[in-house]
């Protein structure tokens, strides 16, 4: 049998990396811990497909048996990309993976997605933080120039790195229940707080037996390429978890995270509309 797959997705900068490290410990599921392309390689074969000629010739013949080639094709070249799988799950991650949601649902029916989030501040201030120790290198979208204001809100544009995957969340809302029911978020502030907790729950959502781990003496796998995202995104894996320091949040910037993403703040961190 091909083994079921777990995606997973969300903000940037909000624990996918220590996610899939934790994931991995579990003897029934395989989990690299890298960024996976092959969200990115299917939405391309969709997109060549959709322009061939032939192929819409054929639909116009006789749709249904050309359509069902299809997801036999879009789920064949999953199988065939997971085939050295050794145990029954399977991680990918890619935060693409969430503005695709119906897609997968429409493959895959019975997926799971695991969502992280991390207040919103946080994120910013992670980034910053890492900015800060690669002044000469700029961004991959070229934000090096730009004030700490201005670049903040070009990553939480509709289309920028926070952003985007901020308005697939928002987007949620109009799925069926059902398929939301699907989706679990994993807070980072959580995660790193209580490790155990996080992941029995995780396990329990799964279908999974719990298992149990030192969150002090994890084993630590090979890094990503961190040069892919010019080393302003780092994913690094560690020996032990610790809640990070508090980044600085500039005021005007922490007012207008909660002002403008109000219901992401009210379903994620209710408490932080008050401070």
């Amino acid at each position: 049998m091909p083994p079921r797959l777990i995606y997973v997705a969300g903000l940037p900068r909000a624990g996918s990396t220590l996610l899939c490290q934790l994931l991995g410990l579990h003897p029934q599921i395989e989990s690299s811990g890298h960024s996976s392309p092959l969200c990115q390689i299917l939405i391309q074969l969709r997109h060549q497909w959709s322009d061939n000629e032939f192929l819409l010739a054929q639909l116009d013949v006789d749709f249904e048996r050309a359509y069902a080639r299809l997801p036999r094709a879009w789920q064949g070249f999953v199988d065939g990309w997971f085939a050295d799988a050794e145990r029954p799950w399977v991680v990918d991650k890619n935060r693409g993976w969430l503005a695709q949601i119906e897609t997968v649902q429409a493959v895959d029916p019975g997926f799971r997605m695991l969502v992280c989030v991390r207040e919103l501040g946080q994120v910013l201030g992670s980034i910053e933080a890492q900015h800060a120790r690669t002044r000469l290198l700029d961004f991959p979208d070229h934000l090096a120039h730009l004030s700490h204001y201005a670049r903040a809100d070009k990553l939480l544009a509709a289309d920028g790195l926070i952003g985007g995957p901020l308005k697939s969340i928002e987007a949620l809302q109009e799925v069926p229940e059902a398929v939301q029911r699907q989706v679990y978020y994993v807070v980072f502030e959580h995660l790193v707080s209580e490790p155990v907790a996080a992941m029995q729950d995780i396990h329990r959502w799964l279908g999974l037996p719990a298992t149990p781990f030192d969150p002090l003496a994890l084993p630590v796998k090979p890094g990503e390429s961190d040069s892919h995202y010019r080393c302003k995104y780092p994913h690094r894996t560690f020996n032990a978890i610790r809640p990070p320091a508090p980044h600085p949040v500039p005021p005007r910037i922490a007012r207008e995270l909660r002002d403008h993403f109000g219901d992401f703040y009210r379903t994620f961190f209710p408490g932080r509309l008050t401070d």
